[in-house]
């Protein structure tokens, strides 16, 4: 029997929509989520290293195109740790596997006892999200959120040096650290203030079980108040030049 053409170009567009629908629901979220600071001079940084800068090269009415010449140091801004960051001979920036960039987004939510600027992620912390939103996924980005981006209008209280020069924020305990990357099998560990460690750390427990396990950390995200604890799912638009420690990123929640 032969197939007429419009039985034929029917039945192809039939199962061009069949596939396309589940498709485009796959790569349109309800919700989009910036957790990127944007990255200005006036940005902390850890103390002593320089802000990053941004230097007119070229403009518009001389060649028609504008250009800027940056600088800056690798862990400035939103930025990723490569795991080279803290133990010799480890993955840099360009050895990342990308398939560990996109993962299941899991936010605990330490805002409350962030009051103290020492307080950190700990294990009962991760206990207690897990009695209310389950197991963390196989393969998740676990991020901390403990509100400190509210203290970004004032540099000098998010940085909330002492005496000594030391900053103060909340981070991860090491303890709490090692649990993720050992029993949890996450590819990536994040922080909305400027390090995994307490900076009073003088062994950066939580920097050597993240990194040295081969996986990546995040600091300084943004907007982590705008995403739900569980179900989303973070992109790490992760630097790549060649032998990176580490470098600014662009991280987006699929919600």
């Amino acid at each position: 029997m032969r197939t007429s053409r419009r039985a034929l170009l029917g039945a192809i567009g039939l199962a061009a929509a069949t596939v396309s629908a589940p498709l485009a629901r796959a790569v349109r979220p309800a919700r989009v989520v910036d957790l990127t600071h944007t990255l200005t001079p006036r940005l902390p940084v850890w103390p002593g290293n320089p802000p990053a800068t941004m230097i007119p090269v070229a403009r518009h009415d001389i060649g028609g195109f504008a250009q800027h010449a940056l600088a800056l140091w690798e862990h400035t801004g939103t930025h990723l740790d490569a795991p080279v960051h803290r133990v010799p001979g480890g993955a840099t920036t360009d050895r990342l596997a990308v398939e560990d960039l996109v993962a299941p987004l899991v936010v605990i939510d330490i805002s409350a006892k962030a009051a103290d600027p020492d307080a950190t992620v700990t294990r009962a912390d991760i206990d207690s999200w897990q009695s209310q939103h389950g197991t963390i996924p196989e393969r998740a980005f676990v991020a901390m959120y403990s509100g400190w981006e509210r203290r970004l209008a004032d540099p000098a209280a998010f940085l909330n040096l002492d005496a000594a020069g030391t900053p103060h924020a909340p981070a991860f305990a090491p303890e709490a650290a090692e649990y993720l990357v050992t029993e949890c099998g996450v590819v990536g560990v994040g922080v909305d203030t400027l390090s995994l460690d307490s900076a009073t750390s003088r062994d950066y427990g939580a920097h050597t079980a993240i990194l040295g396990a081969g996986r990546y950390g995040v600091e300084m995200l943004a907007g982590l108040a705008s995403v739900p604890p569980s179900g989303a799912t973070v992109v790490v638009g992760a630097p790549k030049h060649e032998g990176g420690t580490g470098g600014p990123c662009r991280v987006l929640a699929l919600v």
